[in-house]
């Protein structure tokens, strides 16, 4: 019996992302929220209201993949990726994170404006992969319930994480971040010259509203 042959082929779809503030209102800030696994970009972006402000735009955008989270009450989340062809999903959601930004920067001036890009847990690693493997022009990482994935070659292709100032935020009784991963991670982050902070907060696998406030004002 012969064995299936896997091809690729690449085809165009349509994407859906939310925002906060408008591109009219001339912001100076634009945030990109990247959710975690199984969330939808219109539930994640309400933790982000807090920033509300004239000179914020807040872009959530929704990952490329959607199951249902429970069928019997049909609520569906999305996925960055899964193990399942995986290089292709990475590569599919860079070029569409890039090609959310060039679209968002063909009305704004860029060089008036700071662009933060936040992960939360699965969009942590979505977030470091656009930052490092992406064209866009970020200034300032935020990876939160997260760490830099390992298929980042941090000693020769940190180059893009060296130029954003990076933040890794961990709630001390997050369940999903191993305190040794963290401990570990931060180590070569060090070794591999990647400026970067370190925060910790009271509290799990969650955003918390003082601390994103605070990383909003420093």
């Amino acid at each position: 019996m012969r064995h299936a042959t896997e091809h690729h082929i690449t085809v165009s779809r349509t994407a859906r992302y939310y925002t906060i503030g408008a591109v009219e209102n001339k912001p100076t800030e634009v945030w990109f929220a990247l959710h975690g696994h199984m969330y939808l970009a219109r539930q994640f972006i309400r933790y982000f209201r807090i920033l509300e402000d004239l000179k914020r735009l807040i872009v959530a955008p929704e990952a490329l993949s959607r199951s249902y989270v429970n069928h019997a009450e049909r609520r569906v989340g999305a996925t960055w990726m899964t193990k399942e062809d995986r290089l292709n999903e990475i590569a599919d959601y860079v070029g569409y994170l890039d090609r959310l930004y060039s679209h968002l920067f063909e009305t704004l001036d860029r060089s008036s404006v700071k662009v933060h890009v936040v992960g939360f847990s699965q969009g942590a690693a979505a977030a470091c992969r656009w930052v490092a493997k992406g064209e866009a022009q970020i200034d300032r990482l935020t990876i939160w319930a997260g760490l830099v994935p390992p298929d980042l070659d941090l000693a020769t292709g940190g180059t893009k994480l060296r130029d954003a100032q990076l933040t890794v935020v961990l709630g001390d009784r997050d369940e999903y971040v191993d305190s040794s991963e963290a401990a570990e991670q931060e180590t070569k982050l060090r070794e591999c010259g990647i400026l970067h902070e370190f925060v910790r907060f009271e509290g799990g696998h969650v955003l918390d509203d003082d601390l994103l406030s605070t990383l909003a004002e420093c």
